[in-house]
C-alpha cells in the first residue's frame, strides 16, 4: 500500500524537478522555490552535499504537504539507497539499473526509478518490480523514442529525463510519457536567476504540463 501511495502521488505531481547545488543550502532553496511555483516532486540527487540531511529537512518541512513527494537521486548502490531511505526519501532515482538498489527498495516498498535507454536495459527493470522507467537520457533519443518503446512494452511507464523543457513537453506529452523529469531547463533558466525566478518557472512549466495533460 505503501509504494502505491507514493507512486499515486508521483503521477499526480507529473513533473519531477531534479535538484542539483553546490551546497546543501542551496539545493534546499531551489527545491523550496520549485514546490512554491507548483512543483511537487522534489529529486534531491546525491551529489549534493549533505544530501541526506538534505532531504530529511525537507521531508519535515512538507509534511503537512500530501502533495509534495521527496526522493533521492544519483543513487548508485544500495548502500545509499539505505541511507536515503532513512533519511525519509519516498522514491529512489538511478542513472541505470542496479539489481541490489532494486532489491532493497523492494524491500522497504519505495519505488525505484533507474535510468534505461534500451529495450534490453527496460526489460530487466521491469523484471525487477520496477514501476517506472526513466528514460536517460532523454536528448540521446527524443520523444519519438517513447512511441517505438511501447510497441513491444506497451506496460512500461517510461519518465523523460535529460533534455525535457518547455518548449518540447508537448511531444514527450504526445508519446506517453507517463510523468516527466527536467534539471537544469528547470531550475536554471538564465544566469544569475533568483529563487523567484525558479519558481515562475517551475509555475510556468507546471501549468503547461497540466494543460498538456487535460487534453491528452
Amino acid at each position: 500500500m505503501k509504494k502505491v501511495k507514493i507512486l499515486n502521488k508521483l503521477s499526480e505531481a507529473g513533473v519531477i524537478g531534479v535538484v542539483r547545488g553546490k551546497t546543501k543550502k542551496e539545493a534546499l532553496e531551489i527545491s523550496k522555490a520549485l514546490v512554491s511555483g507548483g512543483v511537487y516532486g522534489i529529486e534531491l540527487t546525491f551529489t549534493v552535499p549533505e544530501a541526506a540531511s538534505a532531504i530529511r529537512e525537507l521531508r519535515d518541512e512538507y509534511l503537512a504537504h500530501p502533495q509534495v513527494v521527496v526522493g533521492a537521486g544519483t543513487v548508485l548502490d544500495a548502500t545509499t539507497a539505505r541511507l536515503a531511505i532513512d533519511a525519509g526519501a519516498e522514491y529512489i532515482v538511478s542513472p541505470s539499473f542496479d539489481a541490489s538498489t532494486a532489491e532493497i527498495c523492494n524491500l522497504y516498498q519505495i519505488p525505484y526509478l533507474p535510468g534505461a535507454l534500451t529495450i534490453t536495459e527496460m526489460t530487466v527493470a521491469l523484471k525487477a518490480g520496477v514501476d517506472i522507467i526513466k528514460l536517460f537520457p532523454g536528448s540521446a533519443v527524443g520523444p519519438s523514442y517513447i512511441k517505438a518503446v511501447k510497441a513491444p512494452l506497451p506496460h512500461a511507464n517510461i519518465m523523460p529525463t535529460g533534455g525535457v523543457n518547455y518548449d518540447n513537453l508537448e511531444d514527450w506529452i504526445k508519446a506517453g510519457a507517463v510523468a516527466v523529469g527536467a534539471g537544469s531547463n528547470l531550475t536554471h533558466p538564465f544566469k544569475g536567476a533568483t529563487m523567484k525566478d525558479v519558481a515562475e518557472t517551475a509555475r510556468k512549466f507546471v501549468t503547461r504540463y497540466k494543460e498538456l495533460k487535460a487534453n491528452d
